[in-house]
């Protein structure tokens, strides 16, 4: 998961109250969206403790990285051929995320926390938000 405040709070939406079964990765992209996630309460918690309670691994190193395929050891970068990942990014080619040969798809936030949940591919209607 990449991006924006409001694809983090698309993504809180459904994961709220589940738990990711896949590894799942969040990078804000600047400095301000980790201070929005820490900061913007949804009742009792902000949107970061809803994606870490979820099990989603958060980064405070704002960037976009991992998107771009940066350096081997950047955080949620696919580092082995074969893997699969889905991504809530706006573009993609081979190695834009790592390595060549890996899979990225594409997908609205809402797609990728669900997908999250049930470790594959799903429609998010099958998981409503709160």
């Amino acid at each position: 998961m990449a991006g924006k405040t409001s694809d983090f709070v698309e993504f809180a939406r459904v994961l709220r109250g589940k738990r990711v079964t896949i590894d799942t990765f969040g990078v804000p992209a600047t400095p301000d969206i980790v201070r929005d996630l820490q900061s913007t309460r949804w009742g009792e918690k902000t949107i970061w403790e809803i994606l870490v309670d979820a099990g989603v691994q958060m980064t405070e190193n704002a960037g976009c990285a991992a998107c771009l395929g940066g350096p081997v050891d950047t955080f949620g970068r696919i580092n082995k051929p074969g893997l699969k990942c889905i991504s809530a990014t706006n573009r993609n080619f081979p190695g834009r995320m790592g390595d060549k040969e890996s899979q990225v798809f594409l997908a609205s936030p809402a797609t990728v926390a669900a997908s999250a949940i049930a470790g594959k591919i799903v429609d998010p209607r099958e998981y409503p938000g709160n």
